[in-house]
């Protein structure tokens, strides 16, 4: 195959403190177009202490601006240094897209990356009245420029949430999986033991993983809730959190694994996601997950074989559901074995190859 330069945009890259799975799918893909000869650059944002410059596993990395300039930065850097010199450019919204569409010309191809759509994280995330003006007019807006430009998603769920907004060139690229899945469920934790693993926002709803915990050690007293993750709202969170409960913070890809290695189950309640790479991180290491049935979890969860569903906003249902399970260790178990067996089927190579013959061979 021929080799190619890729210029990907994003507003994060691997290495920033606020990197999620967004950042994890861009690397791990990149990563490989590399190994297979081509050339892969990231344009992206500085955060404190980082270098301009670097490369990461043969990607190059070029940081300038910080999260509100990064757009207009991206631009710039784009028409004084690569207009006409690079082959693919994989323009990455994060809600905010880069609107490469408009400037890049010359010969390169355009291609889009959604993970997912904001919506509810306006809600979540921005206040009034910006929440209202983004979810319901700024967001449509933005994306209207890419109904016509070759889009990749990572989700069926996006996938129909794109087909709404009229996105007539959609593909969905299975993601992949950066552990090693067990070769069998292993021993847990020997009293029943949650996690709960994301960043401390809003959006991640992490207060209703601690309210359903609450609900749930009403009936199981000796029960345990593992918080594993950092941002915003720890404090206020580590406040207001029950007996029982214990924040880890942010901690290394081995140790999460671990934890999550032996806990009963994965807490996974959120007001969307794009897939929920944390679930199947959670199924490799033999534990079922219990979530809402929100875009993205429907994808990830399939409810009554690896893990189950409960309506959206309901920490009640949450805590119930999980009991059900942990009262139920033939039920526990037979989700755990089937988590596993499901999480084989996800490497990042397969992703990789997906997305880079479509990037070449593209045409409708």
């Amino acid at each position: 195959m021929e080799t190619r330069s890729i210029l990907v945009m994003n507003w994060r890259d691997i290495r920033n403190p606020d990197a999620g799975g967004a950042e994890v799918f861009t690397h791990e893909v990149a990563k490989r177009w590399v190994r297979w000869g081509h050339e892969v650059i990231l344009l992206t944002s500085r955060f404190q202490g980082a270098a301009r410059g670097e490369s990461i596993e043969g990607v190059q990395i070029l940081r300038q601006g910080d999260r509100l300039t990064i757009y207009r930065r991206v631009r710039q850097a784009f028409l004084e240094r690569f207009r006409g010199s690079v082959d693919i450019v994989l323009d990455e919204i994060n809600t905010r897209p880069f609107f490469a569409p408009r400037y890049v010309d010359r010969g390169t191809r355009v291609f889009a990356l959604i993970y997912q759509l904001a919506r509810e994280f306006w809600s979540y995330e921005t206040r009034f009245p910006l929440s209202v003006v983004g979810r319901y007019w700024l967001e449509n807006r933005w994306l209207r420029a890419y109904r016509n430009v070759p889009t990749f998603t990572i989700s069926e769920s996006t996938r129909q949430d794109l087909k709404g907004l009229g996105f007539q060139r959609l593909h969905v690229v299975p993601v992949g999986l950066s552990a090693t899945p067990l070769n069998q469920v292993s021993e847990k934790e020997p009293g029943p033991t949650l996690a709960y693993v994301a960043r401390l926002k809003r959006a991640k709803l992490p207060s209703h993983a601690l309210e359903a915990f609450r609900v749930l050690r009403e009936q199981l007293p000796t029960a345990r809730l593992w918080v594993i993750g950092d941002g915003y709202l720890r404090t206020r969170l580590e406040r207001r959190a029950p007996p029982g409960v214990t924040f880890f913070g942010k901690v290394s890809d081995a140790e999460k694994l671990e934890l999550m290695r032996r806990a009963h189950i994965l807490l996974q309640p959120a007001v969307r996601e794009g897939w929920g790479l944390t679930v199947l991180e959670a199924n490799a290491m033999g534990t079922p997950a219990v979530g809402y049935d929100v875009p993205g979890l429907r994808d990830s969860i399939v409810h009554g074989e690896t893990g189950l569903r409960v309506s959206p906003a309901n920490p009640r249902a949450l805590a119930h559901v999980a009991m059900g399970l942990l009262v139920n260790p033939s039920e526990l178990m037979r989700l755990a074995n089937n988590a596993l067996r499901w999480s084989r089927q996800f490497d990042w190579g397969t992703s990789a190859r997906v997305m880079l013959d479509h990037l070449f061979t593209w045409n409708s």
